[in-house]
């Protein structure tokens, strides 16, 4: 048994979720995938909830993946489809297949299940399950006891799995048991389930992760009696965190939205997240336009991509600086509401430091690697005087240099053309007066117009802040 021959068919995927929490680092990748692939060959990206599990499952876990998804910017073609909703469709292909004589009716019971899996144990064997009911008369079936639908998978031969990323895998059929497709309350199996959602959706390529490879040989299987074509497989590697193990909790794996209130942009994610597993050339900063022109699962490398934070920050950095300032500005004001002091700095905002905050972005977006960094280095426009010094700031505003401030405060007033040009000029000349290297007077400075000795450059601080606040802070600082 072995896949189908590609059809000429135009490209059809799918990102198939199951909302028990956020949108993982792992599935953004493999929703990524998959929407670039449709996008560079011209096909559909659709989005399925695997919502079967209805105890782990909540609509709030399906809203945070759709939340993530947006953010990201990979938009699906019409609308996401439930699976839950699908179960008459999924029995209807289990009685098909049992009408056909591709399933049995399975009446073995839990207690007979568990003595089966202990005598595998014992015998240092893998458990699988040969059920006697396969190959019994129907008659002989007890009359109303509970039964599963159970596949009947071919026990000779191969199922050999042809794979874009893995190569060519092959599974012999008897590792491969008669797997439960329909509970003997109803229900249907993952695998059923998969194999009918994306035959109707049209599916032609299946693009997730590794861990799936052995569902792909069972799925393969479902297909075949089913009498339906099988779709193309590509299954691509996990990601691992720095020390090479699975990426997990312990090495601060967080969802998509968790990227985003840490001040990361949309498409340094998409560029990073790309790199994690395929690649183009030693290109290593890549525009959305040349992923989409560029993109083929034949370059997805088949090894385990590896995690790393100081790599997605500057290229976070890289993509700010390459930003338009209004651009910039916008995606400062959309993370507002998703920061943890958001109601504090929305407030500012609307206060007044909106207009400034847009000012500073030329030039704060330089030194920024996050959004969070021009949060942080423009919190001190809305500050309230008396402002509160941070340690370094304190100790450099000594009386000397507090005594110098106090000099320095008459050169600023009734200047005519309050901007960062004059303002430098008069520093340039205080400084040169009092016979003090630049930095002598604008650290200072700095300490007193921002409370702390980071910030951008003081003179357009001074700018930003206006005549009347400039001043009245450097008189503060002077007392």
């Amino acid at each position: 048994m072995s896949n189908a021959a590609p059809s000429n068919a135009p490209v059809v995927v799918r990102f198939a979720p199951s909302p028990t929490g956020y949108l993982h680092i792992g599935g953004a990748r493999t929703a990524l995938f998959n929407w670039l692939y449709a996008k560079a060959k011209g096909g559909r990206f659709l989005l399925r909830i695997e919502d079967t599990d209805r105890e782990r499952n909540s609509p709030e876990a399906v809203a945070a993946i759709l939340d993530g998804l947006t953010w990201l910017g990979l938009d699906w073609d019409g609308e996401p489809v439930s699976q839950y909703e699908r179960a008459d469709r999924h029995r209807e292909a289990a009685e098909k297949l049992l009408t056909d004589g591709n399933a049995y009716r399975c009446y073995l019971t839990q207690e007979q299940l568990a003595a089966l899996r202990e005598a595998a144990e014992a015998d240092k064997r893998p458990f699988r399950v040969d059920s006697p009911w396969r190959d019994c008369d129907p008659a002989d079936a007890p009359s109303d006891a509970p039964f599963a639908i159970r596949l009947r998978a071919p026990k000779d031969g191969e199922t050999v799995i042809r794979d874009h990323v893995q190569g060519e895998v092959t599974f012999a059929n008897k590792d491969l048991d008669d797997l439960i497709i329909l509970r003997s309350d109803g229900s249907p199996t993952y695998n059923l389930a998969v194999v009918v959602d994306d035959h109707d959706m049209g599916i032609t390529h299946v693009i997730r992760g590794v861990d799936h490879l052995t569902n792909a040989a069972r799925q393969a299987q479902i297909y075949s009696l089913l009498g339906w074509p099988v779709p193309e497989w590509a299954h691509v590697p996990l990601i691992h965190g720095p020390d090479g193990a699975k990426l997990s909790k312990r090495h601060g794996a967080l969802g998509a939205q968790a990227y985003r209130e840490m001040g990361y942009l949309p498409v340094a994610m998409r560029n990073y997240l790309v790199r994690l597993g395929w690649s183009h050339g030693d290109d290593e900063i890549i525009s959305t336009e040349q992923l989409i022109e560029w993109f083929d699962i034949e370059a997805i490398n088949k090894a385990p991509a590896r995690f790393d934070i100081h790599k997605l920050e500057a290229l976070n950095g890289h993509w700010i600086r390459a930003s338009g300032d209004d651009e910039l500005f916008d995606s400062l004001v959309h993370l507002l509401p998703h920061l943890a002091d958001g109601d504090a700095v929305a407030k500012a905002f609307a206060a007044g430091a909106g207009p400034k905050m847009r000012a500073l972005v030329p030039a704060m977006k330089e030194r920024s690697k996050t959004l969070l960094d021009f949060i942080d280095g423009a919190k001190f426009l809305w500050a309230k005087r008396p402002l509160e010094l941070d340690e370094k700031a304190e100790k450099l505003l000594d009386d000397a240099a507090r005594d110098m401030i106090a000099k320095l405060v008459p050169n600023f007033e009734h200047l005519p053309n309050w901007s960062a040009e004059p303002l430098e000029a008069k520093v340039r000349d205080f400084a040169e007066a009092q016979n003090l290297k630049l930095g002598k007077v604008a650290q200072p400075l700095r300490a007193a117009l921002t409370g702390t000795t980071v910030s951008p450059p003081i003179f357009d601080v001074m700018a930003v802040l206006g005549e009347e606040e400039t001043l009245n802070r450097l008189r503060d600082a002077a007392r």
